[in-house]
Parts: C-alpha cells; structure tokens; sequence
C-alpha cells in the first residue's frame, strides 16, 4: 500500500512539472508539435539559462538542479521534475520554471525562471519593554539576510513563547507580521506582536499518595514554586484554636489528633507573605527534583512522582496536581568495605558516620563518600594522603525487606606526584606573584586540601576574580603524576579618590588619592611592561594628600612589599605622614596665635605568614614614632600648648581563612593586636602630680589591646545568603597609676564610623561605628558629637566592646562591581573607667543596607539603623530612633 501511494504522489508531481513545461514551452520559441509527450526523447543540454534572480548567484542556482551542459535527459522525463524538487528543498527560491527555450536537431537549451524568497532586512517588537527586548533578541536566531520562510516565522513564534513561559507567562500570544521593506524592495521586516498577559499564579498545590511526608512540608521543599498566600483563617481566629483545650477542639466530627492540628496550623498559617506565587517552568522542575530528594533522604529510595498536572484554575492562576509513590521505607543493616588497604573498615566506618539501623538516604552517604561540606568525607581523606586515582563505588548487594546491605568497591591506586603547574589567564600579573601563593608545588605529594587553600589564597589577593579561578587536573595514571594548571581572570582593585572645590577662607578644598594594589617597583624603568602603570609584582603603594585650604592639610606615603626578597612570606611597609590643622584666632587670617595641631609619623613593619597551628596565621610587628606639636591647642587634650613624642611597638597575631575579601561567603578573620610604648614614667625625672599636662604626655605611655572577630557562614548551597558574625573588644592600660592614661588613641563610639573629624585622624583616636545612633554619641564622658576638655577631664573611652549580625545577599559579584544588600543587628557600648565596664550592658541597634564596591571607587555604604535604647544622660529623648548613615571604605570594626 505504501508503495502504491508513493507511485501517485510521484506522478502526480511529475505531471504537475510536466504541466508547467508544456505550458511555458509556446512562449520560448518552441511548439508542442516538437515533443511527443508519449514517446519521451532524448537531448543534449546544450545551454542553461536562469532568469528572475537578484540576490542569489546563477552558476549555483544551477549547480543545485543537478543540470549541467552536455547532459544527456529525456523529455518529457524525471530529470526535470528532480530538479525542480532539488530548488524547492533548498528553500532559497519560492516558485520554480524550467522552460524550453529552443530544441536544434538533438541539443535542446534550458531557460530556468526563479522567483526569489524575500530576505529579512530587520524586525522589532511591540507589546514589551526594553529589557524583556534586550533578553528575547540572545535567544532568537533571526540574522539579517536570511530568507525568510514559514519555517523562520514558526520557529521566532516558538522561541518568543518559549522565553517568557520561562518567565511564568503561560498564555503568552505571539504573532509575526510580514511587512515590505519600503527601503529594500526584496526585504521583508517582521513585526513580532507579543502579548505576555500577566503571569499566571498558583492557586493550589495537591499531593496523593504521600502517606508519611505531610503536603506542608513537601510545599517548604518547593523553593521556586509556591502557592498564593490564604487568608482563610483570622489571626485572631488562629489564636482561639491555638488557646483551646484538646478535649474542646476535638470532636467526633473531626477525624484528626490535636497534634495534627497544630502541626497543620504551624506549616499553613505561617505564611511568608514575601514569597511569590508565580509559576516559572525551570524552577518548577528543579523543585519536583527536590520533592523526590527529599523523600529519598526520609528512606524512600523507590519514591517517584507518577504523574504531575498543571491545569488552568481560571484566567490567571493554575492548579498543580502531584501523584506521588511513595514506596517502602528502607534502612542501612550491613556496611562492607573492599580494596581498602591503607585505612581500616573501622576508620572508614568512623568517617562516614554510619549505623546499622540508620534510615536510608543515599544522599547523606553520598556526601560521606565524595564530599562533605560540613566535615571530613573518605575520598577527602584519601585525596588528601596522595591518592588522587582513589575511586570508590558504592552498590547495593541486597535487599531483604526493609533494610540494604551497601558494598563500598574501592579502588585505592598509588599515590600521585605532581608534575608540572603552569598558570593561564594572568596577563597583567607576574607569574612569580601567582607560584609564591601556590601551595601546589612540582615534586609534593598530591593533597586535595593544599587545591582548596590555593584557591583561597589567590582568591585573597584581591587581582582575580574568585568565582573564575580555576584548576584543570590531568591525571598520568601511568607514572602516578598530576599536571595542574591554575586558570585566573584578571580584575583591577587599584582605587582612585579625587574631589576638589574652593571654600572662601579655606581656599581649595580636595582630596588626590591613588591606591596601586599590584604594583611593580622593578618595572619602573621599563615602560614596555606598564599596563598603563608599572604592575605585576604584587607590592602596594599608595599616595594620599588632602586639603581643607589654610585649615588643614594631609600628606602621606605608604609601600608594602609582601615578599621581602622575594623567597619567603615576610613583607615589609613603610608609611609616612605629615598633617596639620589650624584655625584662626581673631580677626587675622595670618596670626600668630593661630590654634595649631601638627603630627609627623613614620612607621616600618615586618611580617611572615606561620606555618603552625595553621598557614592561615600571620604574624606582624612594628615599630612607629609619632610627634605631635600644639600651639595654642584647645580640643580634648588637656592641655594647649607643648610637644608629645609617642614611640611605640605593636605586634599582631592574625588568622584569615576567608575566601572572597569582596563579599566573604566562608571563613573567618581573627586578630589580637597589642600596641606598647616604653614605660617612660620609671625612669622620667619628674612629678606626675604636680606636673602640667604638657610636661606630663611629652613622652606618651600606654599600653593597648584590640580583638576583631568575624565569621561567614553560608545558608544556602550557592553561597550567596550569608551570615555574618562579628565581636569587637578594645582596652587601653597603664603601667604606673602616677601617670595614667594620656588622651591619646582613645575610643569613639557611635554613628557612621567615620565622623571624628580632622580632630580624631590626627590623634589617632579609634573611632568605631554603631548604626541607629549619632556619630560619637557614646562616647564619654559628654557624650556629645562636640567633645572638649574644659573641665580639664580628658574625652574619650578606654574600654569598649561591640557584638553584631548581619544577614547579607548579592545583587551581583562580576568584576566591575560587588553589590549587596543586607539587615543587620548590633550592639556595643564604650567606657571610660573600668569600674563601669559590663560587656553585656550594650546600646542595641538593628536596621537595613547596601553596600557597593567598585574597583576604582572602593566600597560605599548605606545604611538605615533604629537604635533601641536611651543616649547617655537622656539627652535626646526616650530612644536613639532613626538614623540613616553614609560610609566609605572597608569598616574594620
């Protein structure tokens, strides 16, 4: 049968092209009277003409006939009618003709007329914005010279559908309007008419078949598809069933336990009124994903969904329908271990945490097996002894009834050698930079944790990209070797400050600031390896003045080396600074009795990464000498005129293990810094309780101990929804009670972090930032954001303290900027007495931000804090309220 319909299709199609020949055949010359169309003859083409063509080209339009001059065909015969069917397949032409145009003896010369398909010359959408626009035109494949054909309109349709059905517009319409091109009379521009509708919503959710997991927590487990929130019940309907007694709630018409009520008021009253209800396609099936894991993780290994049916509820919602099997449930009974010859069954056993009886969930030894984010897994503790070729399978070798015996099937292999370490991706950075951070080194037994601390350790340095540093393995089972090359994407973290303006009396009013992150001393002379600035070396400088007119001025000078002689982890710095401030006394602008504060400082440190307890610790010591000069000086000091020298030495001890100093998402930061000044006061020959305050702090003493503390833990798989904890802990000391505590480098507590003012940078006075509240405002003894001494006590805190959460989100981490939004929860409280100090008597503060961090701009932030509590000495009402901060830089504390 299908033969004989493929015999008429063929036919027809013959005498449809046969058709077409006799009836163009009068116009060329050429009479029927030639042809006897019962006896076919045969001809040689003697010549082939095309007409009708503008774009295309003739010697391929005939190419694709299969005809060709000194062809020998019959006429009337198949070679016509396959040729016209060879263009048509092509798609290029839209109607076909082969005419004769003259037969001479036995040649006979072609004539074949096309008619050209249009060609697109443009298209544009109407009925959406510019940025749903924007993500339709990556995903069409419509291109400018392309013919445009029905299967071109088809498949624009489908691919406008298919992108917002993704977005959960189910109904979405599309129409595509041919439309001539008055420009290109060969064009065609296509008008793409979409109507999304609006986003269809979930009414409702319906589960069968789950005897054992409730339809509530199947629900939680759909994180993308939710249904719209219900308002059935009253809270304050809710609050008299929660307040009944069993015995009242309970009766004989309800087939249900005072336990199930309230496990169905907890799961279904408690809405979350920010969740969306809007169906998108790949969410809901990455959650049916989830459904099933969950279930496998409860012992229901055999679970499935049989069926799940989406059907229109009305015009804008729709109902989702899920028949689940659950199947038995199954637990682990027996744990065999094969091939393992290096470590134990028992140890094995230890690590994977495992017990006969435990219910069954092949994602939790899954996770045992190859990695385990929380702790230690087994082919972590193999990777990590050499044995990169470790493999472990583990199977199923029986089931009897409810419980599984797993057979782990280990191949162990020998441990690897790593070979070779190149480096690709880094075209501004020496290669030197990168080696020295490597904790991968040619020669060294393989260890899966040395890649994950590699990984941190470039990631830290702030010149890649973390999310793109990468590592590519290449196994060489046959001499146990690994090659490893390290992948990296540059990104810029130098920063660049300018502001300038004039102020009246002040003059000019600017800041020139230039921070180089990767700078290169060595590449100064060779202008060749300047990127546009000397880089690559990893060494930082940084160059700083600011000017405030005749009123202030700041010069400064800092350089780092990270690798002093470039063989071990021992930096160098070095900084310098000069400052002044002044403000005019009288009427004079030139006075001499102007007030006047000058510092000078130098300081050089030394540092070294520690190997113990961990490569995480670092180690830095310093030496700094500061001399600050007053001359008719009246701002919290104690005294007006004078000079005080200030030598000190300060050691840190400090671990990081964070992994993206942009936005940290794992890890923590800790550090003890101890700063000390000689004991002048044992050996200075004077008076301390007669002397004045400038003969007293000449020669400053004191010593300090600060501690910052900050982990990173990540809630989700992704690492974006962070958690941030963080404590603060400072404390200024004395050696002799004769001397006491000088004003210098105390603690200013409140606001921004920020708000010291010229004051407090050249003091070198701690100001610590507490959202919801004034700036300084907790800072005694005035508590004032205007401190001074004219009662002669000094201003300032000697201890403080300051505990904080912050829950934080990315808006995007690319290279050109890190954004994030986050709410948070602090407190702290400032002392200046040690009678007083009580760490849990704290000022409480909890708001809301974002934060912005661009590479030539550093990292902006705002902020909304309530503060909770009463300022000190009531000043300002019941509570410190509302206050809204601006902050720039990366707040320490």
């Amino acid at each position: 049968m299908k033969k004989v319909l493929f015999l008429v299709i063929l036919i027809g199609i013959t005498a449809d092209a046969w058709a077409q020949f006799r009836k163009r055949n009068t116009t060329t010359g050429a009479t029927e009277n030639n042809l006897n169309y019962a006896s076919p003859v045969e001809y040689t083409i003697a010549g082939i003409e095309v007409t009708g063509l503008n774009v295309l080209d003739k010697n391929a339009m005939v190419s694709l006939t299969g005809l060709k001059v000194g062809d020998k065909i019959k006429i009337p015969g198949d070679a016509i009618t396959n040729s016209i069917r060879s263009l048509w397949k092509h798609g290029l032409v839209g109607d076909v003709t082969i005419q004769v145009a003259r037969i001479e003896g036995n040649d006979v010369y072609l004539n074949i007329v096309l008619a050209e398909r249009p060609r697109l010359t443009g298209f544009y959408f109407t009925g959406i914005n510019k940025s749903q626009e924007s993500g339709l035109k990556e995903d069409l494949t419509l291109i400018r010279g392309k013919i445009v054909n029905d299967a071109m309109i088809r498949n624009t349709e489908l691919a406008v559908k298919k992108y917002f059905v993704k977005k959960g517009f189910l109904s979405t319409e599309v129409k595509v309007i041919q439309e001539k091109d008055t420009l290109n009379r060969d064009g065609i521009r296509l008008k793409i008419a979409v109507n999304p509708k609006s986003k269809v919503k979930i009414n409702k959710i319906s589960f069968e078949g789950n005897n054992s997991i409730s339809d509530a927590k199947l629900k939680k487990k759909m994180k993308g598809t939710h249904e719209r929130p219900r308002f059935s019940l009253h809270r304050a309907l809710i609050s008299e069933v929660i307040a009944l007694k069993p015995k009242e709630f309970v009766d004989s018409s309800y087939k249900t336990s005072w336990k199930e009520v309230k496990e169905f008021i907890n799961d279904n009253v408690k809405l979350n009124l920010f969740t969306s209800s809007k169906f998108i396609q790949t969410d809901y099936e990455d959650d049916k994903k989830k459904i099933i894991e969950y279930f496998n993780s409860k012992g229901y290994r055999d679970a499935e969904i049989v069926t799940d049916t989406v059907y229109a509820h009305d015009g804008r919602t729709i109902n989702i329908d899920f028949q689940i099997y659950e199947g038995p449930k199954y637990y682990f009974r027996n744990i065999i271990w094969t091939g393992n010859y290096i470590y134990s069954d028992k140890q094995l056993n230890a690590v994977l945490g495992i017990s006969k009886g435990d219910v069954y969930n092949s994602e939790l030894y899954n996770k045992k097996l190859q990695f385990n984010p929380k702790g230690l897994d087994i082919s972590g503790l193999y990777m990590d002894d050499g044995y990169l070729f470790f493999r472990i399978n583990p199977v199923e070798v029986a089931v009897a009834g409810d419980s599984i015996d797993v057979e782990m099937r280990i191949f162990e292999g020998e441990q690897a050698t790593i070979n070779e370490v190149t480096i690709a991706g880094n075209d501004r950075t020496s290669d030197h930079v990168i080696r020295r951070e490597l904790s991968t080194i040619p020669g060294q037994k393989f260890r899966r944790s040395d890649i994950i601390r590699t990984q941190q350790k470039l990631g830290q340095l702030g010149y890649f990209a973390p999310d793109k540093i990468g590592q590519n393995l290449v196994p060489n089972p046959a001499n146990g070797t690994v090659d490893i090359e390290w992948t990296v994407e540059e990104q810029s973290n130098d920063q660049v400050e300018l502001s300038g303006g004039w102020g009246g009396y002040y003059g000019f009013v600017g800041t020139l600031g230039l921070t180089f992150n990767n700078f290169s001393l060595r590449n100064i002379p060779h202008f060749d390896n300047w990127r546009p600035l000397p880089v690559g070396d990893g060494q930082r400088l940084s160059l700083r003045a600011q000017a405030n007119g005749r009123s202030f001025q700041s010069y400064s000078f800092s350089f780092t080396e990270p690798w002093l002689g470039g063989r071990k982890p021992h930096s160098l710095s070095v900084s310098f600074n000069s400052s002044f401030q002044r403000y005019p006394y009288g009427s004079s602008s030139t006075n001499d009795n102007d007030s006047r504060l000058q510092v000078h400082s130098v300081s050089v440190g030394l540092g070294r990464l520690l190997e113990w307890p961990d490569n995480y610790f670092t180690l830095t010591n310093s030496v700094s000498y500061l001399r600050y000069i007053l001359n008719n000086w009246n701002s919290g000091l104690g005294y007006t005129d004078g000079v005080s020298n200030s030598f000190t030495f300060n050691t840190t001890l400090a671990r990081n293990s964070i992994d993206n100093p942009m936005y940290p998402a794992q890890g923590s930061s800790i550090s003890l810094s101890v700063t000390l000044t000689p004991p002048f006061s044992l050996w200075r020959n004077i008076d301390y309780s007669t002397a004045d305050a400038a003969e007293r702090y000449k020669w400053i003493e004191y010593h300090k101990w600060m501690f910052d503390a900050k982990y990173y833990l990540p809630l989700d798989n992704k690492k974006k929804l962070v958690l941030e904890a963080k404590a603060h802990f400072g404390f200024i000391g004395q050696y002799t009670d004769k001397a006491g505590i000088g004003p210098f480098e105390r603690f200013y507590l409140g606001g921004d972090g920020l708000a010291g003012g010229f004051n407090s940078f050249l003091l070198g006075q701690e100001v610590i930032g507490l959202r919801g509240y004034e700036n300084n405002v907790l800072t005694p003894p005035y508590y004032n954001a205007n401190q001074n001494s004219a009662s002669g006590v000094l201003a300032g805190g000697i201890a403080y303290d300051k505990l904080g959460l912050e829950l934080r989100y990315p808006v995007t981490t690319g290279n050109a900027a890190t954004i994030y939004g986050f709410i948070f929860a602090e407190g702290g409280n400032n002392w200046n007495n040690y009678d007083d100090f009580n760490p849990f008597n704290l000022y409480k503060s909890a708001g809301f931000g974002a934060r912005i961090f661009m590479p030539a701009f550093g990292l902006i932030g705002l902020n909304w804090g309530y503060g909770f509590d009463p300022v000190p000495l009531n000043g300002r009402g019941p509570v410190s309220g509302s206050q809204f901060h601006f902050t720039i830089g990366q707040q320490i504390r």
